[in-house]
């Protein structure tokens, strides 16, 4: 017996507050409704018990959790809520990962030979069905709930529509003859592929944007595997491959993960924005760069522990009136020790360092906002806007005024 009453109720009022359907039904009964309604045409009456006939059952095993899609792009879970072989399952779905577009529709209707009444109880029965997102609180929810059901987080996940029954050589299956020539030029490709992404990632590493744009100069999409029939999800999830290594990358070339979390988020949020494959190549070099200049701008590479949390404390908040005495007493050493250090493994001293930040966050205030000139000083920790000019000029060699106008007339 492995019901838990409190926490699956808990589960089942969450899905039906976000427009989840969900049953907890018998695993023979729910093979029998998909038998009885197999051979019966998609009516608008019931739709929803019409879509269930596609749902594919294998032997249900204990402590897994099986997902499925159908033809139509409609997803389910489904798991044991009690032991085999007289299961009780919860059924959850259907859903969809996302909306299909007016040709997928289209396609699926011609696909499964839909007659024009049935097209139209398909527009209305996607309109009803909710959307989730696989890496979201859905599916935080149900792997939670999972743990709490089985006690354990060690259970299966398994991809119904990816399942063979048949035992799985451990040298996959045996081309015929006429098939090794496209094996070879696979193999190939792959190659290509892989040596092509470990130089790119190789470049980034060091901060080489130069390497990075040469190599990205030839990007398309040809360089990554299609491994989903949607091709807009297949370029967004090779992005997020991309956008984990390159992330790694720039930390092995010595970047903190308080610089990169943001940048990956950023992209992150860019990756699932994509509207169309053709978005693809620009946010792929746009990666590369911005991942590139992020180690020549952030790395600490060969630096003590002393002189990275110097750096961190200064980058953290540059809008703070942050001093030399102020870092050394926070960090709990001598100024003298810890200007000496700093000016021997960063060639600058403690004031030049925190003056070329403040100046550098002046610069881009200057470009990407329209605060006034004395609110840019307050931002990078100046409150004396005569000082803050002078500094400005002195390093820029213009003032803060001329040089947003200069920089205006470039960009417009």
């Amino acid at each position: 017996h492995m019901i838990k009453d409190t926490e699956l109720d808990f589960l089942v009022s969450i899905l039906k507050k976000h427009r989840i359907n969900s049953e907890i039904t018998e695993l023979n009964y729910l093979k029998e409704r998909i038998h009885d309604h197999a051979a019966k045409p998609i009516t608008g009456e019931d739709y929803e018990n019409s879509q269930i006939k596609f749902l594919i059952l294998p032997d249900v095993l204990t402590r897994t959790l099986y997902k499925f899609t159908d033809q139509f792009g409609f997803s389910y879970i489904y798991f044991p809520l009690t032991d085999p072989p007289e299961s009780k399952l919860l059924l959850i779905g259907p859903y969809m990962y996302e909306r299909p577009s007016s040709n997928m529709i289209l396609e699926y209707s011609e696909k499964n030979s839909l007659s024009a009444k049935e097209r139209r109880y398909l527009l209305d029965y996607y309109s009803s069905i909710q959307t989730v997102h696989t890496d979201g609180l859905f599916s935080t929810l149900l792997n939670s709930f999972c743990e709490r059901l089985w006690e354990s987080a060690d259970f299966a996940t398994v991809d119904v529509n990816n399942e063979n029954n048949a035992p799985v050589s451990p040298i996959g299956h045996s081309p015929k003859e006429e098939d090794l020539d496209e094996i070879l030029t696979d193999m190939k490709t792959m190659e290509k592929r892989y040596e092509h992404e470990n130089e790119l990632i190789d470049a980034v590493s060091r901060g080489q944007a130069h390497r990075a744009s040469i190599f990205t100069s030839a990007f398309n999409d040809s360089l990554f595997e299609k491994r989903l029939p949607n091709l807009l999800r297949n370029a967004q999830n090779y992005c997020i491959i991309m956008n984990t290594l390159l992330r790694k990358a720039v930390e092995s070339g010595g970047v903190h993960p308080v610089y990169i979390d943001r940048v990956s988020s950023d992209f992150a949020l860019k990756i699932e924005k994509l509207s169309h494959t053709s978005e693809t190549p620009p946010l792929m070099r746009e990666m590369f760069t911005t991942y590139s200049n992020l180690v020549r701008n952030h790395t600490m590479s060969g630096y003590s522990e002393l002189v990275k949390n110097t750096v961190l404390l200064i980058d953290s908040d540059i809008s703070a009136p942050i001093t030399p005495s102020i870092i050394s007493k926070a960090l709990g050493v001598s100024l003298g020790y810890l200007s000496s250090l700093f000016k021997k493994e960063t060639s600058k001293t403690l004031t030049e360092y925190i003056s070329d930040k403040r100046i550098a966050h002046a610069k881009h205030l200057l470009v990407t906002t329209p605060l006034q000139i004395q609110t840019v000083a307050q931002r990078c920790g100046i409150v004396d806007l005569q000082y803050f000019s002078k500094l400005f000029k002195r390093e820029v060699g213009q003032t803060p005024k001329a040089y947003r106008e200069a920089k205006s007339k470039l960009i417009n």
